[in-house]
């Protein structure tokens, strides 16, 4: 199927690894012009854009911390000026942290918040006001399910993850009259470079010890499995493809029965 996405402009954040960078290369694929931006990955944007010019289209590695306007407003005129006009944005950085809510203190909380809710509504607002001025777009943000139903040990996490459900059914009630659409994409587990770091792994040397901690965690998903990127990359793309015109405001999971509504 043809999603009509060659010849757009995409930046999507976070993008240096993981699924962001899968994210950048599946539109690459569709034909679409991608910027990859980074925070710290540099290496994996560098090589995100490689791989995104060898499918024949234009592609770019940018760094900004998204927690500064300064560096929002210096990435997305780079963006526009080295690719065009953002016709996609896919808002993927995040900060997370596994941690006790009682063990934490304030400076725990502050780059979680900064970075998913603060740096999210920066870059947002940059790309949006844009979008609006020439009457057309689509944002589509990445969510953990633990902002929709909660979870032990991701409290701080998941408050700022909820914000992006908010953040999403506003923008569509908002920009609707600008052409510019909005849905995000929740998420349960899924297998990337940083898995033991979301899912509490790597803490223990006992092998068997992890393997029960894999088998607890497997047995809350109806699907016995967890996700790939490849299972997430499709749903990004139908979103931001003009098939979904009539689509806004939703948040949508792929989460293998995690969770449902």
């Amino acid at each position: 199927m043809d999603l009509q996405l060659a010849g757009a402009t995409v930046l999507v954040t976070g993008a240096g690894q993981g699924l962001g960078r899968a994210i950048g290369l599946g539109f690459a694929a569709e034909g679409a012009n991608v910027a990859f931006h980074f925070f710290s990955s540099s290496e994996g944007a560098d090589s995100a854009v490689a791989q995104a010019e060898g499918l024949g289209v234009k592609a770019l590695a940018v760094g900004g911390d998204l927690r500064s306007p300064h560096d929002v407003a210096s990435l997305v005129g780079r963006v526009e000026g080295e690719l065009g006009p953002i016709d996609v944005l896919v808002n993927n950085a995040a900060a997370t942290k596994l941690q006790r809510f009682l063990d934490s203190t304030p400076a725990d909380w502050a780059p979680q918040i900064d970075v998913t809710v603060t740096g999210t509504l920066q870059v947002t607002h940059a790309v949006a006001t844009r979008m609006a001025d020439r009457g057309r777009g689509a944002i589509v943000s990445l969510m953990g399910d633990s902002g929709r139903v909660g979870e032990s040990g991701l409290l701080v996490t998941a408050t700022a993850r909820s914000a992006t459900v908010g953040l999403t059914r506003s923008l569509a009630k908002e920009l609707a009259r600008f052409g510019i659409r909005a849905n995000a994409v929740s998420l349960a587990l899924v297998r990337t470079d940083n898995f033991a770091e979301h899912s509490g792994g790597g803490q223990s040397e006992d092998r068997a010890e992890d393997g029960e901690r894999m088998r607890r965690i497997l047995a809350q998903y109806p699907l016995r499995r967890l996700g790939r990127p490849e299972d997430v990359v499709p749903m990004v793309l139908l979103l931001a493809s003009p098939l979904s015109s009539w689509t806004t405001g939703q948040v949508i999971s792929v989460n293998g029965g995690y969770a449902m509504p």
